[in-house]
């Protein structure tokens, strides 16, 4: 299975005057222009990921220079976990576990979707995506739709690709991929 990283210089590769227009998320627009953490305040769908990146400390890092790739959980798909685990994640005592469950939602490159599908079709049809928390996601391809599943079997899917930012791109996804613990 080729590496996740080998595949950098070709994803960084591509002509940001050939992307499209980004799409809404949440119901505002996204920037290129805005950093991450600039844009990801501005979507009512990631309230919740925005007050879990600022518990955890992670605010400056997701502002910084990148590259980075973030796949987004939305609030319904923190609200899917079992009761009171947002609420656990989110106290002082516990921020190296949020630290660590929101590390796995992001790469150290800017992985567009065109490139994360080709890399899927390479592998013949799972590709291994190893994230800055130190979590191996397999990334598989059905109907066209992207599927994310972390090591404890969790899937979620891609449900708005390639919205670029000033220092990656954010993929939103329908889950919350967790590390084994």
């Amino acid at each position: 299975m080729k590496t996740f990283l080998s595949t950098v210089a070709l994803i960084t590769a591509l002509p940001f005057a050939a992307m499209a227009e980004n799409p809404m998320v949440g119901g505002a627009a996204m920037y290129a222009d805005k950093n991450i953490v600039e844009n990801a305040v501005n979507s009512a769908d990631h309230t919740t990921l925005v007050a879990a990146v600022q518990a955890a400390g992670l605010v400056e890092t997701l502002q910084g220079e990148g590259p980075f790739t973030v796949f987004a959980p939305t609030n319904d798909a923190f609200a899917a976990l079992p009761a009171g685990t947002v609420d656990t994640l989110l106290m002082p005592e516990n921020k190296d576990t949020l630290i660590k469950v929101l590390t796995c939602h992001v790469v150290g490159a800017s992985v567009m979707a065109e490139a994360l599908i080709g890399m899927i079709e390479g592998d013949g049809g799972a590709h291994a995506v190893p994230t800055l928390g130190g979590c191996t996601l397999t990334a598989t391809l059905m109907d066209g739709v992207v599927t994310l599943t972390d090591e404890n079997g969790t899937a979620a899917h891609v449900t708005i690709a390639d919205v670029m930012q000033s220092n990656g791109v954010i993929h939103v996804i329908d889950a919350v991929l967790t590390p084994k613990m």
